[in-house]
C-alpha cells in the first residue's frame, strides 16, 4: 500500500531569490501559514522581499543547509530555486526530517535514487513544475488525451509531437537574446547531446545547435533545436503503443537569426573547457543582461498531429506567448506561479508521497491548466479535426 504523505505543516521554505523567483512567492504568502525566504544573506533575502513587495509577509533568512535543517520540521515544504546539483542534498535532509520537497528542475539521477526512501517516509517530491519542464508537460498530456479520445488507442496511426520553448527579448537585439535565467545553464545545455525521434528513427545531435531548424508559430518564424533526451517522454506522455512516432522532439526556441548571431559562442563551446565556459557565461551575462528597462518574452508552442492509417487526421496545439512587465519578467511569472500551484497541492494534501511531476495524468493536467489560467498565465488551444 502507498504511504500516506506527512500532513503539511503550513510552513514553506523558499530557497533562492534569483531571476525565476516572482509572483508565485506572493501567491504562497496568501496560501501558506508561514513563508521563509532563504537567500545568500539575510539582508539579500530582505532586499528581495522588498523588491517583490512582500516585506513583512515572509521571513528573510541566510541560507546554509545546516541553518535550514535547524528550522525544518515534519510537514514543512522546501522549495528549491537553487541549481539542480544542489537538489539532492536538500532532498536528503527533507527525507530525514519528514519535510516535502519541490523544484522546477528535471529529475536528476541523484534525486531519483532517493525517491524510494522519500515515498516510504511519506515525503512528496515535486519536480518539473515550472515552465519548461512544467507547463509544457501539462500541454502535452492534455493534447495526447484529446487525440486518444478522437482517434482511439488501438487505431494504427503515426504522429508528430513537437514541444519548443524559449525565453527571448521582447524587442530583438543583434544578439537575438538577453539572459533571463542562469547564463551558465544556457551554455551547458548547448554542450549536452540531444536525443530525439526524426523521420521515425532515434537521432542524436552531439552539438544541438547543429540541428537547428526554422519553425513557424502563429505566422512568426523562429529557430528551434532539440534539447536533452526527448525519447523517455514518449512513455511519460502516455502515447498509445499502436501509434508510431514520425517525429518526437522537445527543444528550445530562439528568434530568427539566432544561429548566425551566436556563431562565435558556438566556436567557444566546441573548444572551451569548463573554466572557459564559466567565464564566457559571465561575459555574456554582463553584455546581454535583461535590465529593468528590458522586457522578456516567453514562447511555448506544443503541437500534436496524429494520422490514422484509415480515417481522419487529428491536429491540436497549445501556444503560450507572454511578455514581461515592469513588475515581473515573463520567465519569473511562468516558473514561479506554476511551482507555487504545485506547492499549494502539497499543502492541501492532494499529491501522493514519492515522485510527482507537474503532470502525471491528463486529469491533473486539465485541472492545473484551469488553475494557471485563473492565476494569470494566458495561453490558447487550437484543435483541428
Amino acid at each position: 500500500m502507498p504511504t500516506d504523505p506527512v500532513p503539511a505543516s503550513g510552513t514553506v521554505h523558499w530557497i533562492g531569490a534569483g531571476l525565476s523567483t516572482g509572483s508565485g512567492l506572493a501567491a504562497l504568502c496568501d496560501t501558506a501559514e508561514r513563508v521563509r525566504l532563504w537567500h545568500r544573506t539575510e539582508s539579500r533575502a530582505a532586499d528581495a522581499l522588498d523588491r517583490l513587495c512582500l516585506a513583512g509577509r515572509a521571513e528573510p533568512r541566510a541560507y546554509t543547509l545546516s541553518a535550514l535543517t535547524a528550522e525544518l520540521a515534519p510537514g514543512d515544504i522546501v522549495v528549491s530555486m537553487l541549481p539542480a546539483p544542489e537538489h539532492a542534498p536538500l532532498l536528503a535532509a527533507c527525507v530525514r526530517l519528514g519535510a516535502h520537497f519541490a523544484c522546477s528542475s528535471y529529475v536528476s539521477q541523484a534525486v531519483l535514487e532517493q525517491v524510494p526512501a522519500a515515498e516510504k517516509a511519506g515525503v512528496v517530491v515535486l519536480t518539473e513544475s515550472g515552465l519548461d519542464p512544467g507547463i509544457d508537460h501539462l500541454f502535452a498530456h492534455d493534447l495526447v488525451a484529446r487525440a486518444r479520445e478522437a482517434v482511439g488507442d488501438a487505431t494504427p496511426a503515426s504522429y508528430t509531437l513537437t514541444s519548443y520553448c524559449g525565453g527571448v527579448p521582447a524587442v530583438p537585439n543583434d544578439f537575438t537574446y538577453r539572459f533571463s535565467w542562469a547564463p551558465a545553464g544556457v551554455l551547458n545545455a548547448l554542450r549536452s547531446p540531444a536525443r530525439y525521434i526524426d523521420n521515425g528513427a532515434e537521432t542524436v545531435a552531439e552539438r544541438p545547435w547543429e540541428a537547428t531548424r526554422r519553425h513557424v508559430v502563429d505566422g512568426e518564424t523562429f529557430e528551434v533545436y532539440p534539447n536533452r533526451d526527448s525519447v523517455p517522454f514518449v512513455a511519460q506522455y502516455g502515447l498509445p503503443d499502436a501509434w508510431t512516432p514520425r517525429t518526437f522532439v522537445r527543444g528550445t526556441l530562439r528568434l530568427e537569426g539566432w544561429l548566425r548571431a551566436w556563431d562565435s559562442v558556438f566556436e567557444e563551446l566546441k573548444t572551451g573547457d569548463d573554466a572557459r565556459i564559466t567565464a564566457l557565461a559571465g561575459e555574456l551575462a554582463a553584455t546581454y543582461p535583461t535590465t529593468d528597462d528590458d522586457r522578456d518574452r516567453v514562447v511555448l508552442a506544443v503541437s500534436l498531429e496524429v494520422r490514422a492509417e484509415t480515417g481522419p487526421t487529428w491536429t491540436g496545439g497549445y501556444l503560450l506567448d507572454l511578455v514581461g512587465d515592469a513588475e515581473e519578467s515573463a520567465m519569473a511569472r511562468c516558473v514561479s506561479r506554476t511551482l507555487a500551484l504545485g506547492v499549494r497541492h502539497v499543502l492541501d494534501g492532494s499529491l501522493p508521497a514519492g515522485l510527482n511531476r507537474a503532470a502525471e495524468t491528463a486529469d491533473r493536467s486539465e485541472r492545473w491548466l484551469r488553475e494557471l489560467a485563473r492565476n494569470g498565465i494566458e495561453f490558447t488551444l487550437r484543435v483541428d479535426r
